[in-house]
């Protein structure tokens, strides 16, 4: 059974609710059907009801098996609203634009997760990142402790050092470009978090650099060990070491060669990239070049759980991210 099989089993057995704001898009139509088909969650689905109401009779989806919401006729508008306004006055919003945000599907669907009517909002799919991420942080905010949003992936390989489908967890891939020390440090207690939730095993993080354990002097090196001096101290209970290059960190030969002392080096399933171009190229050297299953991003860093798709997404995509997110919620 993949990671994958086992998160969507874990999903059906917690019964929790997803909202997927981009209901006038057909993939999160045919999405809905196949999360209710396979029992996964409960789907509320926001939008204009004609609209969905056509695609879902185009697609064979049965609207009494989901909740269908136009955001503007609900009765918990006002009250979203007025959320809305309360967490933003400070800087500027007035109760008026609060009640046009709160009209659109992003808005909404994040204010019925931070009010817990639904465990989990999963958009992406024709929005841009920049706007999910928006309408996730001004309507939920940040985990307390967490001083950053941030993503990860989880990666799946089909086979490593004789193991078959080996999961490790990357961050961050696709959000923040040069995280700070503090920063760095939050991305990988969320990433840890992360992992745990979803694979279920102990985390060990490695923070990634070009130098493992002082073969080399530079700022960025310097930036690794503040990140990993902060975790520590904030986290002593999680297993973390670094500054350490990729080998290192995962192979055990390798690991115990460079870092003899490690009980991380070359046992690290969590892997933290010192920025944003390491994480990218990272995760994508790892999907193209060893033919790993890229799975995410995965946003985290959230009260409660927002997540974000690609544009080019397929309706298995909005799935298995919907899986996934309502798991999030730990």
């Amino acid at each position: 059974m993949s990671i994958l099989d086992n998160i969507k089993d874990k999903a059906k057995a917690i019964g929790r609710t997803v909202v997927l704001p981009e209901g006038y898009d057909e993939r999160t139509i045919i999405a809905a059907k196949s999360i209710i088909e396979q029992n996964l969650c409960k789907v509320i689905i926001l939008g204009k009801t004609d609209e969905i109401n056509k695609l879902a009779g185009t697609h064979g989806l049965e609207t009494s098996k989901v909740t269908v919401i136009q955001p503007e006729n609900a009765p918990d508008f006002d009250e979203f609203a007025e959320l809305l306004f309360e967490r933003r006055k400070a800087k500027g919003m007035t109760l008026e634009k609060a009640k046009n945000l709160m009209k659109t599907e992003l808005y909404y669907g994040a204010a019925m997760v931070k009010t817990g009517k639904a465990d989990a909002s999963v958009a992406g799919a024709v929005n841009t990142t920049g706007n999910v991420l928006r309408a996730a942080l001004q309507v939920i905010g940040l985990a307390e402790g967490i001083n950053t949003l941030s993503s990860c992936f989880l990666m799946t390989l089909p086979e490593f050092l004789g193991e078959k489908d080996k999961t490790f967890m990357f961050g961050d891939c696709a959000v923040l470009p040069n995280p700070n020390a503090e920063q760095l440090a939050s991305i990988a207690a969320s990433t840890a978090e992360t992992y745990q939730k979803l694979v279920g095993d102990e985390p060990r993080v490695a923070f990634l650099s070009f130098s493992t354990k002082g073969s080399a002097k530079h700022a960025d090196v310097n930036k690794v060990l503040e990140a990993l001096e902060i975790f520590k101290k904030q986290h002593p209970e999680i297993q973390a070491d670094g500054e350490m290059q990729l080998d290192a960190a995962v192979m055990p030969k390798i690991g115990a060669k460079k870092a003899p002392d490690s009980t991380v080096a070359g046992k690290a399933n969590v892997l933290i990239f010192p920025d944003l171009d390491a994480g990218n190229i990272g995760y994508k050297l790892t999907q193209r070049f060893a033919g790993a299953i890229a799975t995410g991003p995965i946003i985290q860093g959230l009260e409660v759980p927002a997540n974000d798709l690609s544009r080019g997404c397929s309706a298995d995509d909005i799935v298995d991210v919907s899986a996934i997110a309502v798991l999030m919620k730990g």
